[in-house]
């Protein structure tokens, strides 16, 4: 068992300020800048998520000795959480019985009306039948950035040692035997040149028996691991979809506390996995009792055409007199965007492999049907962590929790997935098709269908040739219901440090001007979020002696708008675009998300 090198400048319990890398103390960076000195845990935890937290709370239940640390690329906990949400509490029952009765809970009010799917048209909705595995009896809708940082202060208070602020760069791997034996942040403090400024900061070694890895969809360890040690070999190509969330302050007289409605169809075409949802809540932490609709739109990222805005389809979705009633007089406080996995049960890849294993999204639990993932991920964090922890009870541990990938076979969250695991894959014939089979796999079948259908490919090879189709059409601005992207990006407190390395990689910077421009329109600038890719003309060039006058276009990335949704990084059609972590501390701050 590792030895502990425990940082005394940040402090242990519930009352440890959360400090970004930039205000650490000159002492505990040097004490960090060293493999020889680097800090030392017997489990090492990669997102403060809640399948993170819920594996570091897991492990100081299970082996109160145990030495635990978490590392968070946010600014704070729950700055990069985004979800819905509707909230299924079986795991938080399992993980924390009594949080009930905690008055510091965040909001969570009951669901008392569950619509689960309106089939939209442009003008018209047609309720559909809510199967008895998707109803939301017994779950609550919450803020899940809010619940995050309460389970924060539960690890705390059980000295889990939490690190915000710090991105995980690489992972520490030793080559004899081949193990993982923990990670390494990003450095500090360089300049978009590449070179060191003035508050530079070396990388932090962080070592640990086992490390989890809880980044949540398309996490850049997760890949490294992924790629490392082949755990997808056997599994069928991840799915996801990018979700797209505004949260909004309404009047009383169209608020209906604990109301649940999806719907289905406009303003997706026939050929495009998705749908909507529209949550009402009310914030009774601040103690205002406001009035909040949570409101969003989740794309497929296996869709064909590559001019479709996933950003568009939401502005365009409010406009419909279903959802414009409410929202009409509202005020818009806050907006983000993230991708999710949407693979389900064919797509989980080998979840432990030599020093570590995946938890939460970074192996792919969520429930698409059911559209949940919260509970999942925080199951799959506990089970890893009572495995971790009856390795860490022996004299010599095993190089990897090995019965991690049993037990979750045995958990009810692989039962709840393969009942499931064919309805995803059902709609690759489309909207309707998909809902029919929906049907029979859910009230025939009942999960127990004698196939299980693949997937078959990767959602970039989805992407079509942009001169198959028309740009689609989507409403103006007009900043009451309606909102440009930069106006939206204001709401989701983004921020990067401008002066470092852009985190946004080009394997071949002339692929954007010589491929995806010409044959795809430029994709990039469609399906992301944040306005992050721009296509511009290029600045002439001063140490040219020749005059032109054919305009020449490139990629602009305005890598400081990034959400860290992950979705270039999924949809660019060439497989481009790498995304890295940036410095630690920067990207979205959500608060209420």
């Amino acid at each position: 068992m590792l030895g502990l090198f425990r940082s005394t400048s940040l402090g242990t319990g519930p009352s440890r300020p959360r400090r970004n890398p930039c205000t650490l103390s000159p002492l505990w960076q040097r004490r960090c800048s060293s493999e020889a000195e680097a800090l030392r845990y017997d489990l090492l935890v990669v997102g403060a998520g809640p399948a993170g937290l819920s594996a570091a709370i897991r492990a100081k239940q299970c082996l109160p000795e145990a030495r635990v640390a978490i590392l968070e690329k946010g600014s704070e906990v729950g700055a990069h959480i985004l979800s819905g949400n509707c909230f299924e509490p079986r795991a938080l029952d399992e993980l924390l019985p009594n949080w009930r009765q905690d008055p510091k809970f965040p909001a969570h009010e009951p669901v008392t009306h569950d619509q689960f799917a309106l089939f939209l048209s442009h003008r018209r909705q047609l309720p559909l039948p809510v199967p008895h595995l998707m109803r939301n009896d017994a779950n609550y809708i919450v803020s899940l950035c809010q619940v995050t940082r309460w389970l924060a202060k539960q690890a705390e208070a059980l000295a889990v040692d939490i690190y915000p602020g710090f991105a995980g760069a690489r992972l520490l791997v030793d080559e004899n035997p081949t193990r993982v034996y923990g990670v390494a942040t990003n450095a500090f403090g360089i300049g978009r040149d590449g070179r060191p400024k003035p508050n530079y900061a070396p990388p932090v070694s962080i070592h640990a028996t086992y490390t989890l890895l809880a980044e949540g969809c398309r996490g850049s360890l997760t890949r490294q691991a992924i790629e490392r040690f082949r755990l997808a070999d056997a599994s069928e190509p991840q799915s996801y979809g990018l979700g797209v969330k505004e949260l909004w302050r309404v009047p009383a007289s169209v608020h209906q506390p604990g109301s649940v409605l999806h719907t289905v169809g406009w303003p997706l075409d026939m050929r495009t996995y998705g749908g909507s949802f529209m949550y009402h809540f009310r914030d009774r932490i601040s103690g205002s009792m406001e009035n909040l609709v949570a409101v969003g739109l989740v794309v497929g990222l296996d869709y064909e055409n590559p001019l479709l805005s996933p950003y568009g389809l939401l502005q365009k979705w409010k406009t419909h007199d279903q959802i414009r009633r409410v929202l009409a007089q509202g005020e818009l406080l806050e907006y983000g965007a993230r991708c999710l996995n949407e693979g389900g049960y064919q797509s989980i890849p080998q979840v432990a492999f030599p020093g570590g294993a995946l938890i939460g999204c970074s192996a792919g639990f969520l429930n698409v049907p059911k559209l949940k993932g919260t509970h999942t991920a925080m199951k799959s964090g506990m089970l890893a962590a009572e495995c971790c922890c009856e390795e860490l009870r022996k004299p010599e541990p095993s190089p990897e929790p090995s019965q991690y990938a049993e037990t979750l076979r045995r958990s009810w969250i692989i039962e709840e997935l393969y009942a499931v695991r064919n309805i995803r894959p059902g709609f690759r014939w489309g909207l309707l098709p998909g809902l029919l089979h929906a049907a029979v796999d859910t009230y025939l079948w009942r999960g127990r269908a004698p196939y299980t259908w693949k997937l078959g490919r990767a959602d970039h090879t989805a992407t079509r040739l942009a001169d198959r189709y028309r740009r689609p059409s989507y409403p103006a601005p007009d900043q009451r219901l309606v909102f440009d992207i930069l106006t939206n990006l204001a709401r989701s407190g983004t921020n990067h440090e401008h002066d470092q390395p852009c985190h946004l990689k080009l394997k071949d910077p002339t692929i954007p001007e010589r491929v995806n421009l010409p044959l795809y329109g430029g994709p990039e600038q469609f399906y992301c979020p944040a306005k992050v890719y721009e296509y511009t003309p290029a600045p002439p060039d001063p140490a040219s002696k020749t005059t032109t006058t054919t305009t020449t276009i490139r990629l602009q990335i305005n890598a400081q708008n990034c959400l860290h949704c992950k979705a270039c990084d999924i949809k660019d059609p060439t497989q481009n675009i790498v995304w890295t972590p940036p410095e630690g501390g920067g990207g979205p701050r959500y608060s209420r998300m």
